[in-house]
């Protein structure tokens, strides 16, 4: 019997960069210093310089990189932020972790990312900033965001916790909003050994904000000058991302040439496939595909070994979390059906050609 399929295996990104993680673990045991020191530093700047932008700061998880970047945006209690109505709920969270409102606004039907063209209707004089998510890796329309929040006077914060290695129109995402917020949990294009998160963006002052905020509101040891919170990227996690940076590259190639496989294998079968802008260079974080019968495929492909997650079975506007907003099941068309529908494929960097043919073949047999 062949063996199952998992959704993901993280075995083979830790065996390309083996002999470099264990060296920085090695490095920071042996150092005696474990938070905010040089193998910090070191990550910050390479990160910064990856996604084209003069400066970066880490931090604890990707959602204090969000609640912690709106905060450095001056969000705060009676604010409004525009979020897209299809998102991990973390998206929405760090807005109401700043006593802001999340104002959802429907996707494009193709892309999943937030419709620049639906914003306009969702502003408010209560609105301060427009929260895009490049969902699944595939870079959100950011041109045409930003000249609909800079007709309102709006900040751009775009959630980058998919889209390592993405780019849009040829320039790197991570550089294309005032500030963008990076997640760099385990299952991520780049992902820790635990939870972290960064903060990019050209302006340095909206980044030393977030670095004060980070740390209690302290610059100088003792002494604090706003109400901060506790939020460092650790020696640790920094000198694992630092010595698995250099191979992302080569891993975003590796996503790219499988998701073109399943795109042309996929062909013609009776789901709806992603679909790809041509200014666009995903990141290919999850491949997912559309079908009205997804439990019952999901179910049909378990059966044939092939492991997959649906992201994400329930939006947040009808989570119990949110419930105070009074949105109800029909307010948000759009992402429902999305919802009801997406069901993401094994993908992820060493895959064998054998394995997915199996997955395509499983596909196609189950649809």
């Amino acid at each position: 019997m062949l063996e199952p399929i998992p959704f993901l295996d993280l075995q083979p990104g830790y065996q390309v960069a083996q002999s470099a993680i264990d060296a920085a673990l090695l490095r920071v045991a042996g150092s005696g210093w474990f938070l905010l020191g040089q193998e910090l530093a070191a990550f910050e700047a390479a990160w910064a310089l990856h996604c084209g932008t003069a400066h970066a700061a880490g931090v604890a998880n990707g959602l204090d990189a969000l609640h912690l970047g709106l905060l450095a945006l001056g969000v705060g209690p009676g604010d409004e932020v525009i979020v897209p109505s299809n998102t991990y709920i973390a998206t929405w969270l760090a807005v109401s972790q700043c006593g802001a409102t999340p104002v959802p606004v429907e996707p494009d039907a193709l892309s999943f990312n937030l419709d620049a063209t639906r914003i306009q209707a969702a502003i408010t004089p209560r609105t301060k900033v427009v929260l895009p998510v490049h969902l699944y890796g595939q870079p959100a329309d950011m041109d045409a965001i930003h000249a609909v929040a800079r007709q309102h006077g709006l900040a751009v914060l775009d959630d980058c916790a998919q889209a390592h290695g993405a780019r849009y129109k040829g320039r790197a995402v991570g550089g294309l909003a005032d500030l963008s917020a990076w997640s760099f949990y385990p299952g991520k294009n780049l992902g820790a050994m635990g939870d972290g998160g960064a903060v990019s963006g050209g302006d340095a002052a909206l980044l030393e904000r977030v670095k004060v905020l980070r740390n209690y509101g302290s610059r100088i040891k003792y002494h604090n000058e706003v109400k901060g919170f506790n939020s460092r990227l650790d020696e640790i996690q920094a000198a694992v991302l630092s010595a698995k940076l250099p191979h992302l590259e080569a891993a975003t190639a590796q996503r790219r040439v499988i998701a073109a496989q399943l795109l042309d294998g996929l062909a013609g079968a009776d789901l709806v496939l992603p679909q790809v802008p041509t200014w666009a260079d995903p990141a290919w974080h999850l491949f997912v595909i559309r079908h009205p019968g997804r439990d019952a495929l999901q179910a049909r492909l378990a059966a044939l070994g092939v492991g997959t997650l649906i992201h994400y079975p329930v939006p947040p506007h009808l989570q119990p979390a949110y419930a105070e907003l009074g949105h109800a099941a029909g307010d948000f068309p759009v992402a429902e059906a999305m919802h009801r529908e997406v069901l993401s494929l094994p993908l992820w960097p060493g895959m064998s050609e054998a394995q997915v043919a199996r997955v395509i073949a499983a596909v196609k047999a189950s649809v």
